[in-house]
C-alpha cells in the first residue's frame, strides 16, 4: 500500500492509522494539521482514521503572526 505525504510516495503497512503514520514522521506535534485527499481531519480522529491505499496527505505547520 503507497500514500502520499507532501508529494513524497511513502510505502505503509495496510490499516495503519492517520497518527500512527505521523508519529512515525516526527509529525505528531501540535500545531501540525493534516489534510487527506483535501479534506482536513480533526485532531481528535487522527488516532482512528485508517489510510488506504493512494491516499493524499498535505501537513500544514501553523505559523502565529498578525
Amino acid at each position: 500500500m503507497n500514500i502520499r505525504l507532501n508529494d513524497q510516495t511513502l510505502p505503509l503497512t495496510p490499516a495503519q492509522s492517520l497518527l500512527g503514520l505521523l508519529q512515525s514522521q516526527g509529525a505528531d506535534r501540535p500545531g501540525v494539521a493534516v489534510a487527506v485527499n483535501q479534506q482536513i481531519i480533526p485532531r481528535s480522529n487522527w488516532g482512528a482514521y485508517r489510510l488506504q491505499d493512494g491516499d493524499v496527505l498535505d501537513l500544514f505547520q501553523a505559523i502565529a503572526g498578525g
